[in-house]
């Protein structure tokens, strides 16, 4: 059973990379809207680290792929898609601020990831941990990064059962928030569990992660979309943001 859950990132990987092309697609073919750009970047961030779990599983360890695969889990996990929420929610101008603070602090962050020796006495050949940073300090980032992530994503879904739950107009935009929120949430959840040497755990929450934010996703597209083909009442204008 371990076996298998370890082919898991694979079909995670399959779901991903084509979602986050749906994504940028619907942000070109609208011409607007920075929280699609930063959501699609957050799900080929999300791809892009499943691919490297996969990579492992079938091939075995890679310096290379390590770091790709922290850099775009520990650091890039949540982060982009916390920040398409802030678009979403907040005035361009804030997004903009925080936007300028949150990705210098990636960078270096990431600048150290690269530079870190590895610990090859404590590499197996196919499980990815960051206990193999020399530099363990570099490991310390990644929790200060995923907090902004929590409080972005799980204050969106607050902010938005705030605004949208009452009005069956804007319920649908409630459930998909939500839903993106929690799936946003879970690889960081599963991360957890690698610290311990647990990164099976990881996998699944990716898996589940990425189905969540797909049913958020498609929950306020097509429900959003069916609206405007109704020619019902214009809803809130946060609504038409998706």
């Amino acid at each position: 059973m371990l076996e298998l859950i370890r082919y898991i990132p694979i079909l995670t990987t399959l779901i991903s990379l084509p979602f986050a092309w749906i994504v940028y697609r619907r942000y070109r073919e609208k011409g607007k809207g920075l929280h699609l750009v930063w959501w699609a970047g957050g799900i080929l961030m999300y791809g892009v680290g499943t691919f490297t779990e996969a990579y492992v599983t079938l091939f075995g360890w890679n310096e290379a792929i390590f770091r790709t695969w922290y850099i775009s889990g520990a650091l890039l996990g949540g982060a982009p898609l916390a920040q398409g929420t802030a678009y979403l929610l907040m005035k361009q101008r804030t997004a903009h601020i925080l936007t300028a603070l949150l990705l210098p602090a990636i960078a270096i962050a990431a600048y150290f990831v690269l530079l870190s020796p590895i610990k090859f006495a404590l590499v197996e050949a196919n499980r990815l941990s960051g206990a193999v940073l020399e530099w363990h300090w570099v490991r310390l980032f990644s929790p200060f990064i995923n907090t902004y992530a929590f409080i972005f994503l799980v204050g969106g879904a607050v902010l938005s059962a705030w605004r949208f739950s009452k009005n069956p107009k804007t319920r649908h935009r409630f459930i998909g928030n939500v839903l993106i929120a929690v799936g946003a949430l879970l690889p960081g959840i599963g991360g957890t569990f690698t610290r311990f040497g647990y990164t099976e755990v990881l996998y699944i929450t990716e898996m589940t992660g990425i189905l969540l934010i797909f049913a958020g996703y498609k929950v306020v597209v097509d429900v959003k979309d069916g609206l405007r083909q109704g020619k019902s009442e214009p809803v809130l204008q946060m609504a038409e943001n998706a």
